[in-house]
């Protein structure tokens, strides 16, 4: 069976408007616009991990369907941003969520066990002479037993909100 072109455009506008479903938006009522950044932020995450594959589609469409268009009337406008600065933030924080999930993605590592394996492995081979500042990264970080490197996230998230933050007026 062969589809037509526009038939197939339609069908993968489609499947990209249901990822953008499963998106929970905040609320129309927010009290503090970095906490419903956060959120949407989060879901962005949760939802783009189990459908990376949908990361390279979701921008290429040229007709977004309404789930798409709701996760793009955003939020920021609301929070007292201007005009240009929403659209900057907008475009930093889906940049980031899109690749910290690519990242994640393809780490060789899903839990605490594979960080130490993979550190433990690099670490190993690692001439430490040449490479000091990696060595200590490697050894006095990423291996300590209470590390978990999906906590950067919200890390790096704080980071960019909190630069937002700073020219929101």
């Amino acid at each position: 069976m062969h589809c037509p072109p526009t038939f197939a455009r339609e069908i993968l506008d489609g499947v990209v408007d249901m990822v953008f479903a499963a998106i929970e938006l905040p609320s129309a009522e927010f009290d503090d616009w970095r906490d419903a950044i956060r959120a949407r932020a989060s879901s962005a995450r949760a939802v783009l991990s189990q459908h990376s594959w949908a990361l390279g589609l979701m921008d290429s469409r040229r007709n977004p369907g309404p789930a798409t268009l709701r996760h793009h009337d955003a939020v920021l406008r609301e929070a007292g941003f201007t005009l240009p600065m929403a659209a900057h933030a907008v475009s930093l924080i889906d940049s980031y969520i899109g690749g910290f999930v690519l990242q994640e993605a393809n780490l060789p590592v899903t839990t605490p066990d594979d960080v130490e394996e993979v550190a433990g492995g690099i670490l190993e081979h690692l001439p430490a002479e040449e490479l000091p500042h990696l060595t200590e990264m490697i050894r006095d970080h990423a291996l300590r037993p209470d590390y978990d490197h999906t906590s950067e996230f919200s890390y790096g998230l704080d980071l960019i909100l909190d630069g937002l933050e700073a020219r929101r007026r």
